[in-house]
């Protein structure tokens, strides 16, 4: 189903199912556009500004900067001074530069990045300015690594971590960090891929807990944890689609994190589009930063499109790539396609929106057999349909980013735009009488991708440069 928002339009919530997209998604108008989902209006106020940075920067350890597999504003330093917005802005990588069917990866040091910015809604110019950052640190005191563990593993206050066994970042702990959220206490959490852990550091960096998944989402094959991305597994998450997002609620107390897509045993067979039934962990934090299982467990069905954009029937899933709550049972999600500057196929750009989603009447899995083993959440094995009694998440598309003129009047062609867009975040606009305002920070995970790349002290040139880059929207959320 395509939508075109247009001035001050009120769509309905709708109860999904997957939907499905043939053509092109696109957005076009300058107004408003307001949707509604259980009862409450939520309005997308538009693209309002952006920024980015440059892809040849080089960052505090010396490599070339990459970002944003998530990002977040540090709201005690957010504030209004004038006309101007001020604030720090932490951002997280991924595990750098690598080339998985080359079978090369670097031992790159799991980081943060912090940036000064500023933000000028007259003009609509965000500035970021590399302000250094801080390196990870495991239960040990040692570094990560971004290398693909392989088999390998270690053992680490009683809890089994993917970790290369031999070659590069042998005897550390590999992590693929794709979602950062900070505590109210100055710690914060990461999602990662490989494991599908959840790691707690302290405001230092260092690591103090672990959240581990379910037995449902746990990789294994032949029974036995398979935490590389280079093999796939036979049950739990599917390759390179681990924790992509997680979000604390405004009151600290609930946890939500999401996988990228479907389980491979909740993937349908033969269907290349049916990886859309995706799961949603519900944490009670309020007692402890590290719960040992989650208090609910929900199902989301992604969006499907066709990767030619031509019309015709749905073969990929829109992955979600990350997550930022509203309250205790909203938030919003972003849902993409895999095509844009970055990507290697040639495939046009179709799909990436940010969806507005709703716990509330969603079946909870937790404590079943869906969570507890490795029962399949469909109806049958070639379909996305779910078992009789499971109702998902409901959503409704909110922004979509594939909006050509509210793009141009930022200098940037739809055409152009960035594979892999992968962060969010929500800072309050501050303005009298418009308490439930925000500006909506939405970033790409630019891969290294730069003309001139160092990594770990060796070249890794690429032939053009993917830049670092921040849009802006300005949104109204009921009740916030």
């Amino acid at each position: 189903m395509r939508r075109l928002l247009l001035g001050c339009w009120l769509l309905p919530a709708l109860a999904f199912g997957a939907e499905s997209i043939g053509l092109p998604h696109l957005a076009s108008g300058e107004g408003a556009a307001a949707v509604v989902l259980h009862g409450q209006s939520f309005v997308n106020q538009g693209l309002v500004g952006a920024g980015s940075v440059p892809a040849a920067s080089v960052d505090f350890l010396g490599d070339t900067l990459g970002s944003f597999s998530s990002l977040q504003v540090d709201r005690r330093s957010w504030k209004r001074i004038g006309d101007r917005y001020e604030g720090v802005l932490w951002t997280l990588p991924d595990r750098g530069r690598n080339d998985p069917e080359a079978g090369l990866f670097y031992d790159y040091r799991a980081r943060l990045h912090r940036f000064r910015i500023t933000f000028t809604p007259r003009d609509g110019k965000l500035a970021m300015v590399a302000d250094g950052g801080m390196e990870l640190r495991d239960f040990r005191g040692r570094p990560f690594t971004g290398a693909d563990p392989g088999q390998g593993t270690l053992v680490e206050k009683d809890v089994l971590l993917p970790a290369p066994a031999g070659g590069t970042g042998a005897g550390k702990v590999a992590l693929d960090a794709e979602s950062l959220q900070f505590t109210r206490g100055g710690g914060f959490y990461i999602g990662d891929e490989y494991a599908a852990n959840v790691y707690y550091f302290d405001r230092r960096g260092r690591l103090q807990g672990v959240i581990r998944p379910p037995t449902a989402i746990v990789p294994r094959r032949g029974g036995q944890p398979a935490f590389g991305s280079l093999t796939a597994p036979e049950t739990g998450r599917r390759n390179n689609q681990g924790v992509e997002g997680l979000s604390l609620s405004p009151d600290g107390r609930t946890l939500f994190v999401v996988l990228q897509s479907a389980l491979v045993q909740d993937s349908a067979q033969g269907n290349a589009s049916g990886r859309v039934n995706t799961r949603v962990l519900v944490y009670d934090v309020g007692h402890g930063p590290v719960p040992a299982a989650p208090v609910a467990h929900h199902i989301v069905q992604l969006p499907a499109f066709d990767q030619d954009g031509t019309g015709g029937a749905p073969d990929r899933t829109a992955a979600q790539s990350e997550v930022r709550a509203i309250n205790g049972h909203q938030f919003l999600m972003l849902a993409r396609d895999g095509a844009g500057r970055g990507a290697t196929d040639g495939k046009p750009i179709v799909y990436k929106s940010i969806l507005l989603v709703d716990t509330r009447g969603a079946t909870n899995l937790a404590g079943s057999g869906f969570e507890t083993g490795v029962t399949s959440v469909l109806a049958a094995p070639g379909d996305v349909a779910l078992k009789a009694g499971i109702v998902p998440a409901q959503w409704v598309e909110f922004v979509n980013l594939l909006n050509p003129v509210q793009l141009a009047r930022f200098g940037i062609d739809l055409d152009a735009l960035s594979e892999k867009w992968e962060a969010m975040d929500l800072v309050p606009v501050g303005e009298p009488g418009r308490p439930d305002d925000y500006f909506l920070f939405v970033g790409n995970d630019n891969d290294f991708i730069a003309r001139s790349c160092v990594m770990s002290g060796e070249r890794c040139d690429a032939g053009f440069d993917n830049d670092n880059r921040v849009l802006v929207y300005r949104i109204t959320l009921p009740g916030t």
